[in-house]
């Protein structure tokens, strides 16, 4: 357990200051007032209980908030299975964890890890307390992000809608656009452990990334409606083909190829914690938006 500092002020008059009184101070259990105030909204998930372990380690970050509708007023921290608990119970009202931060007029951060069908008001909230929000909500529709960036162009206030916290995911995608200006056959091979939306949105953002570059793919076979050749996904003749398989990552393979060559770039998500490091990127660059900025990439 980490020590503990108190000391005691007591602080001389000033002809321009009102006299203070004595002031009690414990170093270790004051954050610094500089520290970005995190609420996790979804944090009893899986995903969020990583988020809730990632921003207490976190340099410059403070865990103000834990929301979700299960396990309600269970500590987050023994929830998490953290060594301490954080004293800060799970709670299922946003708006109150919202004030209660908002009065201190400190920076503050939503995390939304919830449903497509709540996110807009979940953002409209923060918004309206003055909170930026970080949105990793995977099924979230085109048009529920048109909404919120028109929201946030109106209130003049940061989000960022991220598709993907993985980095290695965003160095896949910035290397598949690399290689399609050089190969003109190309097929997207993905597993997942459970169906839930397939094609994943990770697996149709690379085929629309390079989709409509000029470039058609697979012209050989461009034509077929053979099932087993997988989803044509965009205009551009590129095929995804998605597996169900319980017990493996979550796995995305891009196979180019020409005569005689063949390029193939994957990536393979393990562990939930492998999101932490972007998150906790966009955490630091939301602060300083005042518009809603779409994929973690514009950071890289």
């Amino acid at each position: 357990m980490a020590a503990v500092n108190c000391l005691f002020f007591k602080l001389s008059p000033s002809p321009h200051l009102k006299p203070s009184r004595p002031s009690f101070s414990c170093s270790a259990s004051q954050p610094s007032q500089n520290n970005i105030k995190v609420i996790i909204n979804g944090a009893a998930k899986e995903i969020g209980r990583a988020a809730v372990v990632a921003v207490t380690k976190a340099r410059g970050m403070e865990l103000a908030g834990a929301v979700d509708n299960h396990f309600l007023g269970e500590d987050i921290g023994l929830l998490c299975d953290m060594e301490e608990p954080l004293e800060i119970p799970v709670v299922s009202d946003l708006t109150m964890v919202l004030g209660s931060i908002s009065q201190g007029k400190e920076v503050g951060v939503v995390i939304d890890f919830t449903d497509p069908s709540t996110v807009y008001e979940n953002v409209k909230q923060a918004t309206a307390f003055g909170m930026k929000s970080v949105v990793y909500v995977p099924r979230i529709k085109p048009e529920t992000v048109s909404a919120l960036s028109a929201l946030c162009d109106k209130a003049t206030m940061g989000c960022l809608v991220a598709p993907t916290l993985s980095i290695g995911s965003i160095l896949l995608q910035q290397a598949v656009i690399m290689a399609s200006f050089h190969y003109n056959n190309v097929e997207i091979v993905e597993s997942r452990p459970n169906a839930t939306d397939l094609p994943s949105p990770e697996a149709t953002q690379i085929a629309n990334n390079i989709s409509n570059l000029g470039q058609i793919y697979n012209r050989e076979d461009s034509s077929t409606d053979v099932q087993a050749r997988g989803q044509v996904i965009g205009e551009d003749g590129v095929r995804v083909h998605s597996m169900v398989l319980p017990g493996l990552p979550s796995s995305t393979q891009v196979y180019f190829s020409s005569p005689g060559d063949v390029y193939t770039i994957k990536h393979d998500i393990v562990d939930v914690r492998s999101l932490m490091p972007g998150l906790l990127l966009a955490i630091r660059k939301v602060v300083r938006l005042k518009n809603l900025v779409y994929g973690l990439e514009k950071f890289l």
